[in-house]
């Protein structure tokens, strides 16, 4: 916990130096939050570092868990000390969503902001975008901690795929494309007309799949510049894949990329949504027409960009928004409700059920059918030709029930604080899985700053279910966690 906050601290003195060179007058404000976390950090390490370091799986849950919920606490501490943000309620929701990624937001005028605060806001997405814990996983093994226990608990989807047999390895490997996206994309948006401080802004939230931005108009603020929108679109793309797959092919192991399952349905799947959403758009609904260039004008294309820019947000859970896509038909309202719940690339940094599971629970459902012909038959779950162990198969089973349970509570929740149907279904399944924009009151144009406070809470606690994959938090709310076998 200690080097947790240790962390976070030093990036807030990155937010700090930014502030300064901005002159934007909170700078003394954000030093102080910075000062105070590592302080509270370092003096953790400092008590506890006679204590025995070994972390068992018992531990790493807890660790992950409540790490997340430090995080949060001392995170908030910068919109706190400048008055960015008054209320402890919402400055906690604005700041678990930026870990969570999930890019909810309680702020009705982003662009007053001073411009540190805009840049903790984006790091929070890009430190909790990758993982806070597989941050701190390369630094452990210095304080003699393993880290396995950790990855395992704070990997995204069913399996964490090791790069290497060392896990700190591992992590380094992760980290070193993450940020190499990172500058990528800066440099990309930089080119194509976004300042220099937009174009950060948008690629910690765009790699980590986040979606907070420096435009209260989101990413519709460029509606007239289709290039940069179509370079975050590229990116959403790569951070809702499976990191690994990025690792093999900058190995030249590009056959292993193409032959993986779950990238070619992850590609037919937005391929196939953008079509059927384009068609719709373009038919029947408004959407604002490009200007940029006049080999790109016209409705067709911009139909099929904000098609194509709205199911990656959706899908990869990043959130932006280039149009009120619950404003397009009820078809299509329906159809973007229904795509909450796919999510990205088990791996990668997006939320959501992931597509991994998805497959392998459509496969064992339809070799369902065999089996009941053949009753002696031992007909396995088959993915990416290797078959799937059985326990592994149940796991994903309860958490699909788990997910539809949780989400039915969370709406009910919501529902019972006085939301109406449409945005309480939409603000449990954005919460739930980390998308951001919901439907409703909570749509693409809302926010969520009219949600009670109850509410509020609630939909953090939802968030950090859904951004840690639902049994790392709730097994610490069963009894026999506690107890020893």
């Amino acid at each position: 916990m200690g080097l947790l906050l240790l962390f976070n601290g030093l990036f807030m003195l990155i937010a700090t130096v930014v502030s300064g060179v901005y002159d934007d007058g909170v700078t003394l404000d954000i030093a102080l939050a910075s000062i105070t976390t590592m302080f509270i950090g370092v003096t953790s390490m400092y008590f506890t570092r006679s204590h025995k370091k070994e972390v068992q799986r018992k531990e790493g849950y807890i660790i992950v868990t409540f790490g997340w919920i430090v995080m949060s606490l001392s995170g908030m501490l910068p919109y706190l000390f400048s008055g960015a943000i008054e209320s402890v309620t919402n400055a906690f929701f604005e700041t678990i969503s930026g870990y969570t990624t999930t890019g909810a937001t309680i702020l009705n005028d982003i662009e007053v902001l001073p411009e540190g605060i805009l840049l903790w806001r984006s790091l929070t997405h890009w430190i909790g975008g990758m993982g806070i814990i597989v941050l701190a996983i390369a630094i452990l093994p210095l304080l003699g901690i393993g880290g396995m226990q950790l990855f395992a608990a704070e990997a995204p989807g069913p399996s964490a795929d090791k790069l290497h047999p060392r896990i700190t390895d591992t992590a380094k490997r992760l980290w070193y494309i993450y940020v190499g996206y990172t500058l990528a994309e800066t440099l990309l948006l930089k080119l194509a007309g976004m300042s220099f401080f937009d174009a950060i802004n948008h690629s910690l939230a765009t790699l980590s799949t986040g979606g907070f931005s420096t435009k209260n108009a989101s990413l519709a603020f460029w509606n007239d510049q289709p290039l940069i929108q179509y370079i975050i679109i590229f990116f959403m793309f790569l951070a809702g894949t499976n990191f690994v797959l990025s690792y093999f092919a900058f190995k030249g192991k590009v056959q292993r990329v193409l032959r993986d399952e779950e990238f070619k349905y992850y590609a037919i799947f937005i391929a196939l949504f953008t079509v059927i959403v384009a068609l719709v758009v373009y038919f029947k609904a408004n959407v604002p027409i490009s200007e940029y260039h006049p080999m790109v004008n016209g409705a067709a294309e911009s139909s099929f960009r904000h098609a194509l820019f709205q199911i990656m947000a959706v899908i990869t859970t990043t959130g932006f928004v280039t149009a009120d896509f619950s404003s397009w038909t009820p078809f299509l309202t329906v159809f973007f409700f229904g795509l909450f719940f796919l999510g990205g690339s088990a791996g990668s940094t997006a939320g959501g059920i992931k597509v991994m599971r998805h497959l392998l629970i459509i496969k064992n459902g339809l070799l369902e059918f065999k089996r009941t012909l053949h009753l002696n038959a031992v007909i396995p779950v088959r993915y990416n030709n290797k078959t799937v162990r059985e326990h592994i198969v149940y796991n994903i089973i309860a958490f699909f029930v788990l997910y539809m349970l949780l989400f039915i509570l969370g709406a009910m929740v919501l529902g019972f604080l006085g939301l109406d149907f449409e945005s309480a279904v939409g603000g449990a399944a954005s919460s739930l899985g980390n998308v951001g924009p919901a439907l409703g009151s909570l749509g693409p144009l809302s926010n969520f700053y009219d949600l009670p406070m109850l509410g509020k809470w609630w939909c953090s606690f939802l968030m950090l279910l859904g951004r840690l994959e639902l049994f790392t938090v709730l097994i610490l709310l069963t009894p026999y966690f506690w107890k020893d076998i």
